[in-house]
């Protein structure tokens, strides 16, 4: 296994490789180590294209070993062209990463697959979140797949789309009276007391690392370069944070030569502490979140203050997108590619129509935006489309209502 250890973000203290959440020193957060020398050694794009079709093809980037029979094996979606929303928008080439063909429909199976794999390493028996929802699917899925009990908690009026989707697997399922917050703090609380294996606590910096293998594959998927910018949203702050990283692993093992692309982050305004804090210059200040992307509704960030420095660091931003608006971009999406994301993706598109408008992604970029989530969840914000004309079962009267002269 190329991680040799887990390192602070704040103080830099050493721990091994054990299912530990914070430092225990100052209890920041806590980030796998690699010995880069030798994966430049033994890391190439021909040993990864040799790998299986899904995120283990990267195993060696990864701070597990890949399971020696991988069941329900997320990653390596597709990246395809939209040249209609690019037109439509004004940008040179937009791709969209289809996060909704992995198992679960969102690029949470990514994070999941990573966190049960140490989770089985050290023998748990249960799973557990707290979660908006794509999370709840993804973790109740995976331990169905490996044979593990799973207990989510979440929001009690999360949508009830995400609820079943999590309830088919057979996951127990505590509705919290409270935000996402609320759940979060408690599943921090219980980690001390349970056996559980808490993918977002205990297991964050294994969880997280999911995440970056977005980057490995938008590059391997574009002959090996960097698009000019991509857009994701925000909401814990990991996913925009370790797509960056991606991109900066992958230049340090020479696979990569073109510069890191521009990160922009997208939040709704009913929740957007990340943007707030971008905008002004200022550390991540927690608030109550009140929006229709639930699953980006989290007001305490776990990586805020890293997504906004990861924003600064690109050359990028993270911007609030109107809650009014958000439908109508899940709906342009829609229109225009044929893709049906979930409100995340409405903000998501949001953000870089908001770039486009400030004039700082243009005609001359090749832009991938992230859907990482399937409408069918959410498809409230666009209900007033659903606008049938009632006709009689008879096929003349039809002809006459469409002018047809017979």
């Amino acid at each position: 296994m190329p991680a040799i250890s887990l390192r602070c973000r704040v103080c830099e203290q050493e721990h091994g490789l054990e299912p530990i959440g914070v430092c225990s020193r100052c209890f920041g957060p806590l980030d796998p180590v690699y010995d880069w020398d030798a994966l430049r050694e033994s890391v190439s794009a021909e040993t990864i294209a040799s790998g299986p079709p899904s995120l283990w093809r990267y195993a060696d980037l990864l701070p597990v070993a890949a399971p020696a029979e991988p069941r329900l094996a997320p990653g390596l979606t597709p990246l395809v062209r939209a040249p209609r929303l690019a037109t439509a928008l004004g940008v040179g080439e937009v791709w969209l990463k289809l996060e909704t063909a992995n198992p679960t429909h969102s690029f949470k199976d990514r994070v999941v697959a990573v966190a049960a794999a140490k989770a089985l390493e050290i023998g748990a028996t249960t799973l557990s979140c707290s979660s908006t929802g794509n999370l709840a699917n993804a973790v109740a899925a995976r331990a169905a797949a490996e044979g593990l009990e799973a207990v989510i908690l979440c929001p009690a009026d999360l949508e009830p789309e995400k609820l079943a989707a999590t309830a088919v697997y057979g996951a127990t399922i505590y509705a919290v009276d409270g935000t996402y917050d609320d759940c979060s703090r408690l599943s921090v609380e219980l980690s001390f007391e349970l056996e559980w294996a808490f993918v977002n606590v205990g297991l964050r910096a294994y969880y997280a690392e999911g995440s970056k293998t977005l980057a490995f594959e938008i590059a391997e998927q574009l002959g090996w370069r960097a698009p000019d910018a991509v857009v994701a949203p925000i909401a814990s702050g990991a996913l925009y944070s370790k797509v960056h990283q991606g991109f900066a692993e992958l230049r340090t093992l020479g696979l990569l030569d073109d510069a890191a692309p521009r990160l922009y982050g997208g939040q709704a305004e009913g929740c957007a502490p990340v943007a707030a804090a971008f905008a002004e210059g200022r550390a991540v200040k927690p608030l109550r979140p009140s929006t229709l992307a639930r699953s980006l509704a989290i007001g305490n960030p776990a990586d805020g203050d890293l997504a906004v420095a990861t924003a600064q660091a690109s050359g990028g931003a993270v911007y609030a997108v109107a809650e009014d608006e958000i439908g109508a971009n899940m709906a342009l999406l829609a229109e225009t590619t044929g893709v049906f994301g979930e409100t995340a993706a409405g903000v998501t598109l949001g953000a870089l129509r908001e770039a486009v408008r400030r004039g700082e992604v243009g005609e001359q970029d090749t832009v991938v935006l992230l859907v990482t989530g399937d409408g069918l969840k959410t498809p409230q914000p666009v209900a007033d489309s659903v606008q049938p004309i009632v006709v009689e079962p008879d096929g003349d009267a039809l002809l006459e209502r469409l002018g047809v002269v017979l």
